[in-house]
């Protein structure tokens, strides 16, 4: 018997016992199958899947059983203002990531050359060229296919004054110079129990783990972006919860001054911020 939206709703629900987010997933994926918004829920709760949508609903909970995340089963992802495509070879942005663009905001200075490492989807970069549209934004990236992909979003989101690029790190950028350099970099150990578990399967090791206890990539990062910031521009990554005290002291022994520390969503220490010496 064909199953209703209110019906279609419960049954996706109990077939996601494993999920925290049962609920929404089977929300946000029955949405995507009417290709519909979620007013429908409330003004159309009888209306019958057809058989195509119904068998597409049930080809996604069966995936989302597996545990592959929502976003990539949409394709899609919500990161600040914009919406962003996102595909299996760039980490999925998540909300405690906007923490740095709130800090950013948050500041009395307004960034005018931004350099964006790692950008993968290009969260970051888009979110501030957004913020900031006098501002001249670069996102580089290993992966090419992270690079297209980041291309893609500033189109999808018509922003004009972001450029993406192949680099690792800042290795195809030349002898330019940044008041803002933010990354969110790999970061987890790679003995991390966590990495066999959840959502994060089915991401990228290369934008996950790092060597030397997950801080390879952060004082790397640390070390050579002083080459590429002004004096008095800010270096700004996002780590683990339980990394902020060691990458403080790494950035105060490279030479960093006002050196803290920003809180998540879950007020935990997400990142680091320090500055160039004038």
């Amino acid at each position: 018997m064909p199953l209703a939206i209110q019906q279609a709703l419960k049954f996706g629900s109990e077939q996601l016992p494993h999920s925290d987010t049962a609920e929404l997933d089977a929300e946000l994926l029955l949405l995507f199958c009417l290709d519909a918004s979620r007013n429908i829920l409330f003004t159309h709760p009888d209306q019958v899947l057809s058989v195509e949508q119904e068998g597409q609903f049930n080809a996604l909970l069966n995936r989302r059983q597996k545990g592959e995340p929502v976003a990539y089963l949409l394709g899609t992802q919500g990161f600040w203002d914009l919406e962003l495509s996102v595909a299996p070879h760039t980490l999925i942005p998540r909300g405690d990531t906007e923490s740095l663009i709130d800090w950013v905001l948050e500041q009395s200075w307004q960034p005018k050359h931004i350099l964006d490492l790692g950008t993968g989807t290009g969260a970051l970069a888009l979110a501030l060229a957004h913020e900031f549209p006098a501002a001249h934004v670069i996102g580089v990236d290993l992966v090419k296919e992270a690079v297209l992909l980041a291309q893609k979003n500033k189109t999808l989101n018509n922003i004009q004054n972001a450029q993406f690029y192949q680099s690792d790190w800042f290795s195809a950028l030349a002898s330019e110079e940044f008041d803002l350099i933010i990354s969110n970099p790999p970061y987890i150990d790679e003995d991390d129990v966590h990495l066999s578990e959840g959502d994060v399967r089915f991401e990228p090791a290369s934008a996950l783990v790092a060597k030397e206890n997950g801080f390879a990539d952060l004082f790397h990062i640390a070390n050579s972006a002083q080459t590429y910031l002004q004096a008095g521009g800010c270096l700004l990554m996002e780590h683990g919860w339980q990394q902020a005290k060691q990458v403080q002291a790494y950035l105060i022994q490279q030479g960093y001054e006002k050196v803290g520390s920003g809180l998540d969503l879950a007020g935990r220490e997400r990142f680091t911020f320090g500055f160039y010496p004038k």
